[in-house]
């Protein structure tokens, strides 16, 4: 989806600062090992200190303003053509297409030991919730019994589901294929 394609962007944006930031701060502690030389007024200078203050902030700023950017992409939700309602129960989600009367199905994790061969384990259900393609979608979220979280990794999709809460979310496919999802709670056996 587009928000997993600029969240990962976000990432490689934020791993060249951490991986700069770490180069200059290796450099830095080589040069102070390795030389028996110093300069009184680089270490009592004004000038320094100032560059010390002001340079981790403009990093900082550097980070943040394309994470809100993309805080405020995953928030917006502009008319969507399908609405589907995910209630979390232990170890099943049940699915209604909200905007058809009477479409709604219960989805089981298809046991270990019946898996064919190629399907991923704690992944296969037996019934799978189809989307369509370049349409945008919300995802109403709730949990019947106890706390679970709705999440699709691969289209950077993840919400929490509370009991007597709904939570709303939005996304969009761009390609055909099965994204695999599942309860991000770590909450017993399965």
């Amino acid at each position: 989806s587009p928000v997993m394609e600029e969240l990962l962007h976000l990432h490689d944006h934020a791993l060249m600062v951490v991986f700069l930031i770490s180069t200059l701060v290796l450099y830095i502690m080589l040069a102070m090992i390795s030389t028996k030389l110093t300069n009184k007024f680089i270490l009592d200078s004004q000038e320094i200190e100032i560059i010390w203050t002001v340079l981790p902030a403009v990093i900082l700023i550097l980070i943040a303003l394309p994470s809100l950017r993309i805080l405020y992409l995953m928030d917006e939700i502009n008319d969507p053509h399908l609405t589907i309602k995910a209630v979390g129960h232990q170890w099943y989600w049940s699915y209604e297409y909200t905007d058809y009367e009477d479409l709604g199905f219960d989805t089981y994790m298809i046991p270990t030991q019946d898996l064919a061969p190629g399907q991923f384990r704690l992944l296969e259900a037996d019934h799978r919730m189809v989307v369509p393609v370049e349409s945008p979608l919300r995802v109403l979220v709730t949990a019947e019994d106890v706390l679970h979280s709705w999440a699709v990794p691969a289209l950077g999709v993840k919400m929490d589901a509370v009991p007597g809460r709904l939570n709303q979310t939005a996304f969009i496919t761009f390609r055909p294929g099965i994204f695999y999802g599942q309860c991000s709670e770590i909450c017993g056996a399965n």
